[in-house]
């Protein structure tokens, strides 16, 4: 496989519709009290909680090549789905909101109703930007795949041009998104005079599959641990080498990957699964918040740094090399597990 500079690999991704949305580059930043902290590499991390669009998060740069896809086809109507909290829903709303494209969200609460669904969190920020909202009993995953299907159909017969979650159309789009981010994230840390040893991010789709493609194309030798959010009824190592594959036949490149070649742990998703906090991920976020002023959040982004700590404190770095850690925002879930949060975390206690 030919190695591209980053201008040609960005020449190849600019030729897909886009749709703006994301204020990028995101920072990347350094983290000097956490890393003095844990003793370990020097950590740095990539702020993708900064995209802006309704608190921002990894979504926004998906959803710019979602949202290119969807007016080139002339849609009027997006028929989208996920858990109840979900920060993809809350980004692609946003986003529909932009373009003045109506959306109807299907989010899975993954049990039956105990009284009313809290209006809170992403949850809010759904009803705000407009989305028609259901919920149902169902899980993330097939039950709302299913859904979601059975709303398209009404809307098409009722002579609506319909977008809708669709794994095969939307996953190798929303990749495309993070192979931007791989190219920016060369060219900054090339700029910062330090060569990254290592990427770690919560994904177990589309994201980490982007960066991927990114690193294969620009032919770095960097290797990414994806830390898994929720254990998939797929095999996940696979379906991420294809999106990684696809994403690339999409822009013109050939990406070599195999699902052996996918890192992924599915040991920091935390006792009580998807959904939840974790207790290491509650440290992480306490660590993160208290050492740097900057917030994760309880369900992705935290697990994700819970993994890169473990991996700290068990000695896999020297102190003389460098990590990045990428932020894939889902800030909003802190307000929907306050409670949970602080009963993890607690006041602070001062001497």
């Amino acid at each position: 496989m030919p190695r591209l500079t980053p201008d040609e690999l960005r020449a190849a991704v600019a030729k897909l519709p886009h749709f703006p949305l994301a204020h990028t580059p995101t920072p990347l930043e350094h983290l000097p009290k956490l890393s003095k902290l844990l003793g370990g590499p020097q950590i740095y991390i990539k702020r993708d909680d900064c995209t802006g669009l309704t608190f921002g998060g990894n979504k926004t740069r998906h959803n710019e090549l979602i949202l290119g896809d969807a007016i080139q086809k002339q849609a009027d109507i997006f028929v989208w789905g996920a858990g109840i909290h979900s920060n993809n829903c809350r980004q692609t709303a946003a986003a529909c909101a932009k373009a003045g494209i109506d959306i109807h969200l299907v989010l899975g609460r993954g049990r039956p109703a105990n009284g009313p669904d809290p209006i809170q969190g992403n949850l809010l920020l759904d009803y705000l930007v407009g989305a028609k909202v259901e919920i149902i009993e169902g899980a993330i995953g097939p039950d709302v795949d299913e859904h979601i299907m059975h709303r398209s159909r009404e809307y098409a017969a009722a002579g609506r041009t319909v977008y809708s979650w669709d794994r095969k159309v939307v996953k190798p789009l929303a990749a495309i998104g993070y192979v931007t981010a791989m190219i920016e994230i060369a060219e900054q840390s090339a700029a910062q005079s330090f060569t990254p040893d290592a990427v770690y991010l919560c994904s177990a789709g589309s994201t980490g599959a982007g960066l991927v493609a990114g690193s294969k194309a620009l032919g770095l030798n960097l290797p990414i641990t994806h830390c898994a959010p929720i254990v998939w009824p797929w095999d996940t190592r696979a379906d991420m080498a294809r999106i990684a594959r696809e994403a690339g036949e999409l822009i013109g490149v050939s990406i070599d990957v195999e699902s052996n070649d996918i890192d992924l742990s599915e040991e920091y998703i935390g006792p009580t699964g998807y959904g939840t906090s974790s207790p290491a991920g509650l440290e992480a976020i306490s660590l993160m918040a208290r050492e740097e002023a900057i917030l994760l959040d309880p369900i992705y982004s935290s697990k994700a740094m819970s993994g890169l700590i473990d991996h700290i404190r068990q000695g896999r770095f020297t102190a003389d090399q460098n990590v990045v850690f990428v932020h894939t925002g889902g800030t909003p879930a802190l307000f929907s597990l306050n409670d949970e949060i602080m009963q993890g975390i607690g006041p602070r206690e001062l001497e």
